[in-house]
């Protein structure tokens, strides 16, 4: 059952985001309505600026030391065309307070940067951090859509791969236009999903959307890591995780989905104030530790 408060937070998210959000063909608006700062800078971590292989973002530390094995690349969303390490403070803050040392890639935003450039951007970081030594992966939306991709990439080409991968409701499909898509039109208290479609041709600029480094759940699947998805039953993008989450286990992949009732895409912001959003990163912290930390 969800909490009160996941109610409140749902109803202020569709007053205050998806009005605002309105067709989502403007970039400039989509940067203000993403860019604003909702949620404070957790206190128990700290911030500042780095580069991983060539790419320039922000290292988020705790304050109260950490465990060595817990190092994490997060990959922010906001739709491939907004946000950056700043504005997933509340999120990669809270990941650093559960002891991770966690590194925020800058990665290269369209319409000025197209597919592949984010793709690019995010392989390079994670090469680069996992020649270093084991690691664990995450990112939500569209960033969950690139940590996903980037770790295709890395068993396509034998380098090293993440430890495990945490998904919050990630974009895995931009060829599908059915289920939640259709289901969730009117439920889901961010998107409208007749606005998202303009998302697509500004990220991919010609690229065909089934290409699995643009849609993963096009991917062959066999040999990744343990994934976590949680999502909101709400969503329009709910089947992207619920259908990933599938076709993944039915490759043989340690896979764990929840969905959670009533919260809003990416909740896990509201962690200061969210019960459901304190849990879905606590299971997170749990799921992307090293097996001898568990």
């Amino acid at each position: 059952m969800a909490s009160l408060r996941a109610h409140l937070a749902s109803f202020m998210v569709r007053r205050n985001v998806r009005k605002r959000l309105g067709s989502m063909s403007d970039v400039a608006q989509i940067r203000a309505v993403f860019g604003g700062r909702s949620f404070p800078d957790p206190a128990g971590a700290t911030y500042g600026p780095g580069s991983v292989g060539g790419v320039a973002g922000e290292w988020v530390r705790p304050k109260a030391g950490g465990s060595p094995e817990r190092r994490l690349l997060y990959l922010h969303g906001g739709g491939f065309v907004a946000c950056s390490p700043r504005t997933h403070r509340p999120v990669t803050g809270a990941l650093a307070e559960r002891g991770f040392t966690v590194f925020a890639p800058d990665y290269r935003l369209a319409p000025e940067h197209p597919f592949p450039a984010a793709v690019e951007d995010a392989c390079a970081a994670w090469n680069a951090l996992a020649a270093e030594g084991p690691a664990a992966i995450a990112g939500d939306s569209a960033g969950g859509n690139l940590a996903l991709v980037a770790t295709l990439a890395a068993r396509d080409q034998g380098l090293p791969m993440p430890r495990a991968a945490a998904l919050f409701s990630p974009v895995t499909d931009f060829v599908s236009a059915d289920g939640s898509r259709v289901s969730n039109a009117r439920r889901d208290a961010m998107f409208d999903p007749r606005a998202l479609v303009h998302l697509g041709p500004m990220y991919l600029a010609g690229a065909d959307p089934a290409d699995p480094r643009v849609s993963p759940l096009a991917a062959d699947l066999a040999g990744l890591p343990p994934l976590l998805f949680h999502v909101g039953e709400r969503e329009v993008l709910r089947d992207d995780s619920v259908r990933m989450a599938e076709k993944a286990r039915a490759a043989g992949v340690r896979v764990e989905l929840r969905v959670f009732p009533v919260v809003a895409h990416v909740w896990q912001f509201a962690h200061s104030m969210l019960p459901e959003a304190r849990c879905s990163l606590d299971e997170a912290a749990v799921f992307l530790m090293a097996p001898s930390e568990r």
